[in-house]
Protein backbone atom coordinates (compact mmCIF):
# COMPACT_ATOMS: atom_id res chain seq x y z
CA UNK A 1 0.00 0.00 0.00
CA UNK A 2 1.28 3.41 -0.56
CA UNK A 3 1.62 5.32 3.00
CA UNK A 4 2.12 8.99 3.82
CA UNK A 5 3.54 10.04 7.63
CA UNK A 6 2.65 13.16 8.20
CA UNK A 7 5.41 14.61 11.06
CA UNK A 8 9.17 13.47 11.37
CA UNK A 9 9.27 13.02 14.90
CA UNK A 10 9.79 10.00 17.18
CA UNK A 11 6.29 8.46 16.04
CA UNK A 12 6.55 9.05 12.43
CA UNK A 13 10.23 8.37 12.03
CA UNK A 14 9.41 5.23 13.54
CA UNK A 15 6.18 3.91 12.59
CA UNK A 16 7.30 5.27 8.61
CA UNK A 17 10.64 3.21 8.72
CA UNK A 18 9.06 0.18 10.17
CA UNK A 19 5.70 0.43 7.30
CA UNK A 20 8.43 0.21 4.93
CA UNK A 21 10.62 -2.86 6.27
CA UNK A 22 7.18 -4.52 5.85
CA UNK A 23 6.28 -4.13 2.40
CA UNK A 24 4.76 -0.96 2.01
CA UNK A 25 5.60 2.51 -0.11
CA UNK A 26 5.96 4.94 2.66
CA UNK A 27 6.41 9.05 2.02
CA UNK A 28 7.69 10.95 4.99
CA UNK A 29 6.50 13.98 5.07
CA UNK A 30 7.99 17.24 7.63
CA UNK A 31 8.08 20.94 6.86
CA UNK A 32 10.98 21.32 8.69
CA UNK A 33 13.63 21.19 5.24
CA UNK A 34 16.81 20.76 7.18
CA UNK A 35 15.40 17.78 8.75
CA UNK A 36 14.02 15.91 5.21
CA UNK A 37 17.59 16.80 4.14
CA UNK A 38 19.79 14.96 6.82
CA UNK A 39 17.41 12.02 6.65
CA UNK A 40 17.96 11.93 2.68
CA UNK A 41 21.55 11.33 4.02
CA UNK A 42 20.85 9.31 6.68
CA UNK A 43 21.22 11.59 9.74
CA UNK A 44 18.40 10.27 12.13
CA UNK A 45 17.08 13.17 14.27
CA UNK A 46 16.89 10.82 17.07
CA UNK A 47 18.75 7.46 18.26
CA UNK A 48 16.50 4.30 18.50
CA UNK A 49 18.53 0.79 17.89
CA UNK A 50 18.21 -0.60 14.70
CA UNK A 51 16.45 2.54 13.35
CA UNK A 52 20.29 3.91 11.86
CA UNK A 53 20.03 0.68 9.92
CA UNK A 54 16.31 0.23 8.31
CA UNK A 55 16.54 3.97 7.22
CA UNK A 56 19.13 3.59 5.11
CA UNK A 57 18.57 0.31 3.72
CA UNK A 58 14.89 1.02 2.92
CA UNK A 59 15.73 4.41 1.53
CA UNK A 60 18.38 2.49 -1.13
CA UNK A 61 15.86 -0.20 -1.70
CA UNK A 62 12.78 2.95 -2.66
CA UNK A 63 10.22 1.79 -0.05
CA UNK A 64 11.18 5.12 2.16
CA UNK A 65 11.70 8.74 1.04
CA UNK A 66 11.80 11.90 2.77
CA UNK A 67 9.73 15.40 1.42
CA UNK A 68 8.58 18.72 2.12
CA UNK A 69 5.92 18.24 -0.21
CA UNK A 70 2.65 17.57 1.20
CA UNK A 71 1.07 17.51 -1.30
CA UNK A 72 2.53 14.77 -3.80
CA UNK A 73 2.28 12.65 -0.70
CA UNK A 74 -1.40 12.96 -0.35
CA UNK A 75 -2.62 12.95 -3.87
CA UNK A 76 -0.31 9.42 -3.76
CA UNK A 77 -1.27 8.03 0.02
CA UNK A 78 -3.96 5.57 0.58
CA UNK A 79 -3.14 6.23 4.34
CA UNK A 80 -2.56 9.29 5.55
CA UNK A 81 -0.96 8.57 9.04
CA UNK A 82 -1.14 12.01 11.36
CA UNK A 83 2.08 11.45 13.86
CA UNK A 84 2.87 15.32 14.61
CA UNK A 85 3.45 16.66 18.05
CA UNK A 86 1.41 17.11 20.67
CA UNK A 87 3.36 19.48 23.40
CA UNK A 88 1.63 20.42 26.67
CA UNK A 89 0.71 24.02 27.39
CA UNK A 90 1.55 25.86 30.45
CA UNK A 91 -2.18 25.03 31.77
CA UNK A 92 -1.50 21.10 31.40
CA UNK A 93 -3.49 20.62 28.06
CA UNK A 94 -2.57 19.22 24.75
CA UNK A 95 -1.61 22.09 21.99
CA UNK A 96 -3.43 20.63 18.98
CA UNK A 97 -2.13 22.97 16.71
CA UNK A 98 0.27 20.68 14.69
CA UNK A 99 -2.65 18.02 14.20
CA UNK A 100 -4.71 20.73 13.10
CA UNK A 101 -2.24 22.12 10.66
CA UNK A 102 -1.83 18.97 9.21
CA UNK A 103 -5.44 18.19 9.01
CA UNK A 104 -6.04 21.47 6.93
CA UNK A 105 -2.87 20.47 4.92
CA UNK A 106 -4.21 16.73 4.03
CA UNK A 107 -8.12 18.27 3.22
CA UNK A 108 -6.63 20.85 0.62
CA UNK A 109 -4.91 17.79 -1.08
CA UNK A 110 -7.44 14.71 -1.20
CA UNK A 111 -7.88 13.75 -4.78
CA UNK A 112 -9.92 10.74 -3.87
CA UNK A 113 -11.02 8.09 -1.20
CA UNK A 114 -8.20 8.38 1.64
CA UNK A 115 -8.29 6.66 5.58
CA UNK A 116 -6.94 9.98 7.75
CA UNK A 117 -5.12 7.41 10.57
CA UNK A 118 -4.46 9.44 13.88
CA UNK A 119 -1.62 8.50 15.75
CA UNK A 120 -0.39 11.31 17.99
CA UNK A 121 -1.41 11.12 21.62
CA UNK A 122 -4.61 13.26 21.49
CA UNK A 123 -7.24 13.69 24.08
CA UNK A 124 -10.46 11.90 23.31
CA UNK A 125 -12.51 13.64 20.90
CA UNK A 126 -10.16 14.66 18.77
CA UNK A 127 -10.55 12.76 15.73
CA UNK A 128 -14.15 14.05 15.60
CA UNK A 129 -12.17 17.39 15.21
CA UNK A 130 -9.74 16.19 12.71
CA UNK A 131 -12.67 15.16 10.28
CA UNK A 132 -14.56 18.35 10.81
CA UNK A 133 -11.44 20.31 9.48
CA UNK A 134 -10.98 17.96 6.70
CA UNK A 135 -14.33 18.19 5.52
CA UNK A 136 -14.23 22.50 5.27
CA UNK A 137 -11.48 21.85 2.89
CA UNK A 138 -12.16 18.98 0.57
CA UNK A 139 -15.50 17.80 -0.94
CA UNK A 140 -13.80 13.72 -1.39
CA UNK A 141 -14.65 11.08 0.40
CA UNK A 142 -12.35 9.78 3.31
CA UNK A 143 -12.50 8.15 6.98
CA UNK A 144 -10.67 9.26 9.98
CA UNK A 145 -9.34 6.12 12.22
CA UNK A 146 -7.78 6.46 15.40
CA UNK A 147 -4.51 4.41 15.12
CA UNK A 148 -2.34 4.59 18.67
CA UNK A 149 1.09 3.74 19.11
CA UNK A 150 2.35 2.24 21.95
CA UNK A 151 6.01 2.33 21.72
CA UNK A 152 8.64 2.20 24.26
CA UNK A 153 11.75 4.66 24.06
CA UNK A 154 15.33 2.24 23.78
CA UNK A 155 12.95 -0.75 22.04
CA UNK A 156 10.43 1.33 19.49
CA UNK A 157 11.45 -0.78 16.63
CA UNK A 158 10.79 -4.19 18.13
CA UNK A 159 7.67 -2.35 20.19
CA UNK A 160 6.66 -2.17 16.09
CA UNK A 161 7.90 -5.01 14.60
CA UNK A 162 6.57 -7.38 17.55
CA UNK A 163 3.64 -5.36 18.98
CA UNK A 164 1.72 -6.71 22.17
CA UNK A 165 -1.47 -5.51 20.34
CA UNK A 166 -2.94 -3.37 17.43
CA UNK A 167 -5.16 -1.67 18.41
CA UNK A 168 -7.68 0.85 15.58
CA UNK A 169 -10.62 2.46 16.63
CA UNK A 170 -12.91 3.30 13.54
CA UNK A 171 -16.44 3.61 12.67
CA UNK A 172 -16.01 2.86 9.42
CA UNK A 173 -16.22 -0.97 7.71
CA UNK A 174 -14.06 0.22 4.60
CA UNK A 175 -11.74 2.08 7.08
CA UNK A 176 -10.81 -0.48 9.26
CA UNK A 177 -10.47 -3.03 6.34
CA UNK A 178 -7.80 -1.00 5.17
CA UNK A 179 -5.85 -0.53 8.25
CA UNK A 180 -6.61 -4.19 9.08
CA UNK A 181 -4.67 -4.75 5.71
CA UNK A 182 -2.06 -1.83 5.88
CA UNK A 183 -1.05 -4.38 9.16
CA UNK A 184 -1.78 -8.01 7.95
CA UNK A 185 2.35 -9.22 7.96
CA UNK A 186 1.87 -7.86 11.43
CA UNK A 187 -1.35 -9.82 12.23
CA UNK A 188 -0.17 -12.79 10.36
CA UNK A 189 2.74 -13.80 13.08
CA UNK A 190 -0.20 -13.69 15.36
CA UNK A 191 -0.27 -10.18 16.93
CA UNK A 192 -3.30 -9.57 18.72
CA UNK A 193 -5.79 -7.22 16.98
CA UNK A 194 -8.33 -4.62 18.60
CA UNK A 195 -10.91 -3.16 17.37
CA UNK A 196 -13.32 -0.67 19.01
CA UNK A 197 -15.12 2.87 18.25
CA UNK A 198 -12.67 6.32 17.79
CA UNK A 199 -13.28 7.74 21.33
CA UNK A 200 -12.59 3.95 23.08
CA UNK A 201 -9.26 3.99 20.99
CA UNK A 202 -8.69 7.52 21.91
CA UNK A 203 -9.67 6.99 25.63
CA UNK A 204 -7.20 3.30 25.64
CA UNK A 205 -4.00 5.15 24.96
CA UNK A 206 -4.58 7.59 27.93
CA UNK A 207 -5.64 4.50 29.96
CA UNK A 208 -2.43 3.20 29.02
CA UNK A 209 -0.25 6.20 29.33
CA UNK A 210 -1.80 6.88 32.81
CA UNK A 211 -1.20 3.42 33.71
CA UNK A 212 2.62 3.61 32.98
CA UNK A 213 3.22 6.86 34.82
CA UNK A 214 1.45 5.20 37.76
CA UNK A 215 3.70 2.58 38.03
CA UNK A 216 6.61 4.78 37.75
CA UNK A 217 5.72 6.62 40.09
CA UNK A 218 4.68 3.90 42.34
CA UNK A 219 7.79 2.34 41.93
CA UNK A 220 9.92 5.46 42.95
CA UNK A 221 7.98 6.30 46.08
CA UNK A 222 8.16 2.38 47.28
CA UNK A 223 12.39 3.27 46.46
CA UNK A 224 11.94 6.29 48.48
CA UNK A 225 10.02 4.69 51.42
CA UNK A 226 13.03 1.90 51.54
CA UNK A 227 15.53 3.98 51.62
CA UNK A 228 13.98 6.29 54.79
CA UNK A 229 13.28 2.63 56.23
CA UNK A 230 17.04 1.82 56.17
CA UNK A 231 18.08 5.04 57.22
CA UNK A 232 15.92 5.07 60.52
CA UNK A 233 17.43 1.55 61.56
CA UNK A 234 19.75 2.77 63.70
CA UNK A 235 19.41 0.10 67.09
CA UNK A 236 20.90 -2.87 67.62
CA UNK A 237 17.51 -4.39 67.92
CA UNK A 238 15.78 -3.18 64.05
CA UNK A 239 18.84 -2.84 62.21
CA UNK A 240 19.24 -5.30 58.98
CA UNK A 241 21.88 -8.10 59.58
CA UNK A 242 23.42 -6.64 56.57
CA UNK A 243 23.88 -3.39 57.97
CA UNK A 244 24.62 -4.36 61.77
CA UNK A 245 27.98 -3.26 62.74
CA UNK A 246 30.02 -4.34 65.28
CA UNK A 247 29.13 -2.61 68.81
CA UNK A 248 31.52 0.11 69.72
CA UNK A 249 33.25 1.01 73.18
CA UNK A 250 31.54 4.08 73.04
CA UNK A 251 27.96 2.37 72.43
CA UNK A 252 28.93 -0.66 75.16
CA UNK A 253 29.52 2.21 77.74
CA UNK A 254 26.08 3.85 76.97
CA UNK A 255 24.77 0.44 77.95
CA UNK A 256 27.44 -0.60 80.99
CA UNK A 257 25.64 -1.65 84.67
CA UNK A 258 26.48 1.82 87.02
CA UNK A 259 26.55 -0.15 90.28
CA UNK A 260 29.74 0.58 92.68
CA UNK A 261 30.61 -2.91 92.68
CA UNK A 262 31.11 -3.06 88.52
CA UNK A 263 34.89 -3.93 87.56
CA UNK A 264 35.88 -1.01 85.99
CA UNK A 265 39.22 -2.81 83.93
CA UNK A 266 36.20 -5.04 81.99
CA UNK A 267 34.11 -2.00 81.19
CA UNK A 268 35.16 -2.46 77.32
CA UNK A 269 33.87 -5.81 77.42
CA UNK A 270 31.17 -6.04 74.77
CA UNK A 271 29.10 -8.53 76.52
CA UNK A 272 28.31 -6.55 79.44
CA UNK A 273 24.93 -6.37 80.26
CA UNK A 274 22.40 -3.66 82.09
CA UNK A 275 21.04 -4.51 85.33
CA UNK A 276 17.62 -3.83 85.13
CA UNK A 277 17.45 -4.07 89.21
CA UNK A 278 18.22 -1.71 91.27
CA UNK A 279 20.76 -0.98 88.68
CA UNK A 280 23.20 -3.58 89.50
CA UNK A 281 24.98 -6.22 86.91
CA UNK A 282 23.14 -9.10 85.67
CA UNK A 283 26.31 -11.34 85.76
CA UNK A 284 27.19 -12.66 88.77
CA UNK A 285 30.61 -13.38 87.80
CA UNK A 286 31.37 -9.84 87.22
CA UNK A 287 30.17 -9.05 90.98
CA UNK A 288 33.41 -9.33 93.81
CA UNK A 289 32.34 -12.05 96.03
CA UNK A 290 32.09 -10.11 99.03
CA UNK A 291 29.71 -7.56 97.59
CA UNK A 292 27.48 -10.55 95.84
CA UNK A 293 27.41 -11.58 99.66
CA UNK A 294 26.11 -8.82 101.25
CA UNK A 295 24.07 -7.97 98.61
CA UNK A 296 22.35 -11.52 99.30
CA UNK A 297 21.83 -10.53 102.91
Amino acid sequence: MDVAVVGTGYVGLVAGTCLAEIGHQVSCVDIDADKISALEKGLLPIYEPGLDELVPKNVAAGTLRFTTDIKTAVEKAEVIFIAVGTPGREDGSADLSYVTAAAEAIGNHLNGFKVVAVKSTVPIGTCDKVRAIIARHSRHNFVVVSNPEFLREGVAVVDFMRPDRILIGASSKRGREMMETLYEPLISRGTRLVRMDIRSAELTKYASNAMLATRISFMNDLGAANDATISRCTSRHDRPARYATPRSAAVASRMRCSAPWCDTSTRGNRWWTVCRLRNRCSSERRKPASVAQSAEL
